[in-house]
């Protein structure tokens, strides 16, 4: 008996999850290596990830062309399908419409209110802001479903024009999961909806992100996949309610303090594929992995070397998180890239490389993230 109702329960339970399924796909670096593109693209369109961050009163995004997981998602009725980026670093959801005929736009599905019979105009204005360029369009509302959960009214951007560096990016749009101070227009988030309209059981949701394998990410709305991680989750405060920032202790390589000495302020972020620091603190951190950086800020290694690089170690609200370097390099026929990134905003941005290691749930009504290592 006792059996059949841990059973009932499980069953319940994971009858409460929602689970949209990621696809890691190719980035924009691999298909413009691939096209021979990528020297040029880079100098036209260098790594910004302080553009994403900086609060001017507009949606930011940053021009990540090393981002590969996807989700499909879909708009209006009957329903409009599109990939995006699940970004806990934003907070709007836009896709590219059918008034945007700039290349970004045509090389994307666009969304087409007039084949929804459940669009609504908004008549505001959308503006996002990128490190070399932006998007602009109008808001609307719609119902959008999100791995089986159809949110109702939710308002979303359009494009009208996006920046010529989307043409090479895979996903159609991005969804932001941060939190609404920081949205356009003080657009309520897809998430927020969700919980106010009574959609899942429990506040949070959670990220998974596969190594090499093409499926298995997944992001989970309304709690957790205990057979993604193993160990004890590892709680930790935000110190602000705007992305998911909290406090970092140190940076340590075999015991020794190599950044964040005396403490810094860290973001977690599922739409940055890298981990990103201070110059001087990703510079020192390279020197220690022995890395070279090019005019571009990309950093290499020789991949003969992987096998006795020393790990990376977070320290994070008394728990230590380390990135080992088959983790933290990426290697393929064009050699071996270093995940991390350069930027002089001060933040720590604790990007793709480090949830690929570690899972990640989010509860931004209760202030919490929480970590535990991925299986």
């Amino acid at each position: 008996m006792k059996l059949l109702i841990v059973l009932a329960a499980l069953v319940a339970f994971s009858e409460c999850l929602h689970k949209m399924p990621l696809i890691k796909g190719k980035t924009a670096r691999q298909s413009l290596q691939e096209k021979g593109l990528w020297e040029e693209y880079r100098k036209k369109h260098p790594f910004n990830p302080k553009a994403k961050f900086v609060q001017t009163g507009v949606e930011s995004m940053t021009n990540d062309a090393d981002l590969s997981y996807y989700g499909v998602i879909s708009i209006g009725t009957p329903p409009q399908s599109f990939t995006v980026i699940f970004d806990s670093g934003s907070s709007n959801l836009w896709v590219p419409s059918t008034y945007c005929n700039d290349q970004a736009c045509q090389n994307h599905n666009r969304f087409n209110p007039q084949q929804s019979s459940s669009f609504q105009w908004n008549g505001q204005s959308l503006s996002i802001q990128y490190g070399t360029g932006s998007m602009t369009g109008f808001l609307g509302s719609d119902t959008v479903q999100v791995g089986g959960i159809s949110v109702a009214n939710q308002v979303f951007g359009l494009s009208q024009s996006e920046a010529s560096f989307m043409a090479s990016m895979q996903a159609d749009g991005i969804l932001g999961l941060a939190f609404q101070s920081i949205a356009s227009d003080n657009v309520v988030p897809v998430f927020d909806n969700m919980v106010s309209q009574g959609l899942i059981s429990e506040p949070m949701f959670s990220v998974y992100l596969s190594g090499n394998e093409a499926q298995g990410s997944e992001v989970v709305f309304g709690g957790v996949d205990y057979s993604r991680f193993t160990g004890q989750i590892a709680w930790i405060p935000l110190s602000s309610a705007t992305y998911y920032q909290f406090n970092m202790e140190s940076v340590t390589i075999n015991g020794q303090t190599v950044a964040c000495s005396g403490g810094c302020q860290a973001i977690l972020d599922t739409g940055t594929s890298v981990i990103v620091g201070p110059t001087n603190a990703i510079s020192n951190i390279n020197s220690w992995i022995g890395a070279s950086t090019d005019e571009y800020g990309d950093s290499t290694v020789s991949c003969q070397n992987i096998g006795s690089m020393p790990s990376v170690t977070f320290n994070i609200n008394g728990n230590a998180f380390t990135v080992p370097a088959s983790a933290y390099v990426s290697q393929s026929s064009y050699g071996c890239n270093v995940g991390f990134g350069q930027s002089d905003m001060g933040l720590w941005i604790l990007g793709d490389v480090f949830i690929r290691e570690y899972y990640a749930i989010f509860k931004p009504q209760s202030q919490y993230i929480g970590l535990a290592q991925s299986v």
